[in-house]
């Protein structure tokens, strides 16, 4: 079959007035093609169908009945081990040319016969919206303090639409981190967003009523009251919701590991030294996502003029409190 290409220049020659033969000479192709395609009014594109039929019989046919017993028994089998066993069975039936056939008969049944998957859609964010923050377990990476194992978690902070992050040392799961957290994140990215997303936790929800409606802990309502932010949580058992943090939580633990092995020491001399150098690297990471020159970005609002603290009587925040040594004058947060 003829490309587009050659039948299009064989239609401009043939509009030139000059005659089939030399249209179709010009295109390279034969009269009675180029007759063809004349009629037809169609390009060669426009001419093809879909196959639906085989162009040679299904090799694994013999087989297939078994390969499907296995499959239904077991959905986690990978297709490389399945013609792994049939061609130690049948040497003579099966090459190890035939695996990435198989692989394609065995995708295409999964399709059509599998179990179900989840439908997943596509979070939009937009600038400023909305921040996300948990807690991560540390223990894997083994960081010592002069030379002792330091068991901690740290509270990770992240704005969905630029990614850019804050972290917290901690070393406990409960209001008090949380709201310490939180406020240290907020200053440290410098604003606010219009929302505030969690995992549920029990320092912020009391309770999920039979109709979804969350019951907030007062104490956690008060601080979002004193940021502007809407409090808002993942549906239970649906981790992916709060998919940027999580996400966040393994790529951050994965430069903590990368940044100690270019170091060549997992040890510090205190814990100070360690949160430094932990806010250091999360200001690094941070580079190179301040996108400036964006006017038409929306920032986040600012941070309010003090913190809400002490934490313990955060429902009624003293106005007269100063802000802590973390935070910094506040200023409108960079493009985000």
């Amino acid at each position: 079959m003829k490309t587009d290409t050659e039948v299009q220049l064989m239609l401009r020659t043939r509009s030139k007035g000059k005659t089939l033969e030399q249209a179709a000479a010009r295109a390279g192709m034969s009269v009675p093609t180029a007759r063809k395609y004349l009629r037809a009014a169609t390009l060669p594109s426009g001419m093809r169908h879909p196959r639906d039929y085989r162009t040679r019989t299904n090799p694994f046919l013999a087989d297939w009945s078994w390969v499907e017993q296995q499959l239904q028994r077991d959905a986690a089998l990978q297709a490389k081990t399945l013609f792994t066993i049939l061609a130690e069975r049948y040497p003579e039936r099966y090459a190890p040319g035939q695996l990435r056939s198989f692989q394609r008969h065995v995708a295409t049944w999964r399709a059509l016969h599998g179990p179900d998957h989840d439908v997943i859609f596509e979070q939009i964010h937009q600038p400023g919206q909305r921040g996300q923050s948990d807690f991560t377990h540390m223990e894997e990476l083994a960081i010592t303090i002069a030379g002792a194992l330091f068991p901690h978690l740290l509270f990770h902070f992240v704005l969905t639409y630029s990614n850019i992050e804050a972290v917290a040392l901690c070393f406990t799961e409960s209001f008090e981190t949380l709201a310490e957290g939180l406020e240290f994140c907020l200053w440290q990215v410098g604003g606010v967003p219009e929302n505030h997303r969690t995992d549920n936790l029990s320092a912020a929800l009391q309770s999920i009523e039979p109709d979804g409606q969350r019951r907030w802990t007062d104490g956690y309502l008060a601080l979002m009251s004193h940021y502007g932010m809407t409090p808002s949580t993942n549906t239970a058992g649906e981790a992916h919701e709060n998919g940027d943090v999580e996400q966040a939580h393994h790529r951050f633990k994965e430069a903590v590991d990368q940044a100690l092995r270019a170091r060549g020491s997992r040890d510090f001399a205190d814990r100070a030294s360690y949160v430094a150098w932990l806010q250091e690297l999360a200001r690094k990471r941070n580079q190179t996502r301040h996108c400036a020159g964006r006017p038409s970005w929306t920032p986040c609002a600012p941070c309010p003029p003090a913190r809400c603290i002490p934490v313990a009587s955060c429902l009624s925040p003293s106005p007269a409190s100063a802000p802590s040594a973390c935070c910094t004058t506040p200023t409108r947060c960079p493009r985000v």
